[in-house]
């Protein structure tokens, strides 16, 4: 048989869509998406014909011109072209807040409730009591306040956004005063200096990488008057120098100094902002709400950092906090004011589903017990060793009567937080690990990475280690079945 005889042999499309097993399918899916799953199989058939040397026509399986098993391809094919580019796989690296895998999982509550927001109309720029237009900005301010101490509070879409806006409304056209030591890098190499050269205020650095003294932000002070007459020639740097707009402390959070450092304190900056009447910024970052110094996180947290007097904070939604991704900004009114009324507010705005998950993580925190307990990674953050030594126990049995020639050991690790918050804090954990005789580390973890619900494992010392700390327990009996293969 030769090539032209086996191309006339392919089935046309249109006897392939009468099959049964299409029929049923194009009510659901629709005509047009199982028409082009049907002609990319057909299509896959004739490419391999052509593809043929003469001496290989011969060999060709004309088994794949059958209907039914076109037809049932073709259903296949469909299922898997409509499968998402996003879909929940399982964390058992250790790293809480991983960046790659999506950070902080919500709360149930916040899925109920961006679930019940989403499937429907809301109210989230509209008065119900009084029948009139709202504002969104007003859906999580007073329970933002309550919870932080701070007057007012506004939302846009991640921290970086928040930085932008905070430093547009307080400080454009004018020098925003920052330490040397605290020019980060956030990630996917957006920098503090690059964020503020975007938003139209002029970095006045100051300090050294390992020392900043408060004298350091006073002798950059700038006055307008002073600004109005200052010569750069006169400088040894022979740069234009603007009037002082705010003083900012970032805070370190993917990083840290140590050895010989000093750095000004929050309540130093407040003294000396309130003595030249300048706002101090406090980019935050990691947005912790709780004193978590008990289970080994001694990081600032926000009730704590405004209660010193700073005038605005920004931090982010889904590190710390255990919420949705969001840039969060509270402090005095007037500053927030000026933030909400700014042209970059609409285009850094958040959505409906946003509010939901965010209101409903914040109100966990009315109780700390509560919000430990309830949001996911305050939850693993907080989880005793005895717990996790009885969760890995639980797991290694499942995965050995998954295959039985599988062998499992309970190990000591040590977990990180991640997503760029408390660097040096390393929390002590367990894992099981995982061994074949005939298989390596590295074999089952791509296995275990093509389950149907990926299973995103660590490799350490040519082991494969189930952190389980970051596992939920819901989550057991799926790692297990992925190695029943």
């Amino acid at each position: 048989m030769n090539k032209k005889e086996l191309l006339r042999g392919i089935p046309k499309i249109d006897d392939v869509l009468r099959q049964e097993p299409l029929v049923f399918v194009s009510e659901e899916k629709g005509q047009v998406a199982v028409t082009k799953a049907a002609r990319s199989v057909i299509d896959e058939i004739r490419n391999e014909i052509l593809a043929l040397k003469a001496e290989e026509t011969d060999k060709f399986d004309t088994g794949v011109f059958d209907l039914l098993a076109l037809a049932e391809k073709t259903a296949a094919r469909l299922e898997e072209d409509e499968s998402n580019n996003l879909y929940p796989v399982i964390n058992a690296t250790g790293t809480i807040l991983h960046t790659n895998l999506g950070r902080a999982p919500l709360c149930r509550d916040a899925v109920e409730n961006v679930k019940a927001v989403a499937c429907g109309y809301s109210n989230l720029e509209y008065n119900v009591s009084e029948g009139k237009r709202g504002s969104r900005h007003d859906i999580v301010n007073n329970l933002i306040a309550e919870l932080t101490g701070a007057e007012d509070a506004m939302v846009v879409n991640n921290n970086a956004a928040a930085t932008m806006i905070v430093l547009a409304a307080l400080g454009a056209g004018k020098e925003i005063i920052v330490s040397r030591s605290e020019l980060v890098e956030i990630g996917g190499a957006f920098r503090i200096p690059d964020i503020m050269e975007q938003s139209g205020a002029y970095l006045q650095e100051v300090g050294c990488s390992n020392k900043t003294k408060v004298s350091d932000y006073e002798n950059a002070i700038m006055t307008r008057e002073q600004a109005e007459e200052y010569d750069p020639d006169l400088d040894r740097r022979g740069m234009l120098r603007f009037e002082t707009g705010a003083l900012m402390k970032v805070h370190k959070s993917n990083y840290d100094i140590v050895g010989f450092t000093e750095e000004a304190s929050l309540e130093d900056l407040v003294k000396l902002g309130k003595k030249h009447d300048l706002p101090v910024i406090f980019d935050m970052g990691n947005g912790l709400m709780l004193d978590m110094s008990e289970y080994g996180l001694n990081e600032p947290n926000v009730p704590a950092s405004l209660a010193t007097g700073i005038d605005v904070i920004l931090f982010s939604g889904d590190k710390l906090l255990g919420g949705p991704q969001a840039g969060i900004i509270c402090g005095k009114k007037k500053y927030i004011k000026a933030m909400k009324k700014h042209p970059l507010a609409r285009a850094m705005r958040v959505d409906k589903m946003t509010f939901a998950a965010l209101e409903a993580t914040l109100k966990k925190y009315s109780d700390s017990k509560i919000a430990i307990r309830d949001i996911p990674i305050l939850n693993m953050i907080a989880s005793s060793e005895s717990d996790m030594k009885a969760k890995a126990e639980v797991l290694a049995r499942m995965i050995e009567a998954a295959d039985s020639k599988l062998k499992t050991e309970i190990v000591p690790v040590e977990d990180q937080i991640g997503g760029g918050s408390a660097p040096m804090v390393r929390l002590p954990g367990f894992a099981v690990s995982v061994t074949d005789e005939k298989k390596s580390a590295q074999a089952i973890e791509r296995m275990l990475r093509k389950n149907k619900i990926p299973v995103i494992a660590r490799i350490h010392d040519d082991r494969l280690l189930l952190c389980v700390r970051t596992l939920l327990d819901e989550e057991l009996v799926t790692v297990a079945d992925a190695f029943n293969k």
